[in-house]
């Protein structure tokens, strides 16, 4: 299967280098580490949209392709698919740029669709 080169899709949220407190005991990168870091940029872009706090409701259609690996540098970014009346729905792309190679080329490890909903002061839904 021929691998079609591709740009990052959306709005970079979160870069962060991954570290070996972060592995799993194969050596790779823990993937709910992963998943942390794409839930902290889906609600970035979501609090920015709703112009309030939000809290995750769901989370889908996770795919990891690659794994992440030690000194990496774990770029994540967030494009609105749909806004409802008291939700947003993001895709998730997480990216890496390869320790060692310092020519921002990335690669895609992990894309998903992250729901949040927004909330008023008392923690209850509100609309965006």
């Amino acid at each position: 299967m021929t691998e079609v080169a591709r740009q990052p899709v959306g709005t970079l949220q979160v870069r962060t280098i991954a570290m070996p407190s972060d592995t799993n005991p194969s050596g790779d990168i823990f993937g709910g580490w992963v998943l942390s870091q794409m839930d902290i940029a889906g609600g970035t872009a979501a609090a920015q949209r709703a112009k309030s706090r939000v809290a995750t409701v769901g989370v889908e259609a996770m795919s990891f392709h690659r794994p992440v690996r030690v000194g990496d540098v774990l770029c994540c970014y967030a494009s609105l698919e749909r806004q409802g009346t008291t939700s947003l729905t993001f895709r998730i792309e997480a990216w890496v740029i390869r320790a060692g190679t310092y020519q921002g080329d990335e690669v895609l490890v992990t894309e998903g669709h992250f729901t949040f909903v927004a909330l008023d002061e008392s923690g209850r839904k509100r609309k965006v």
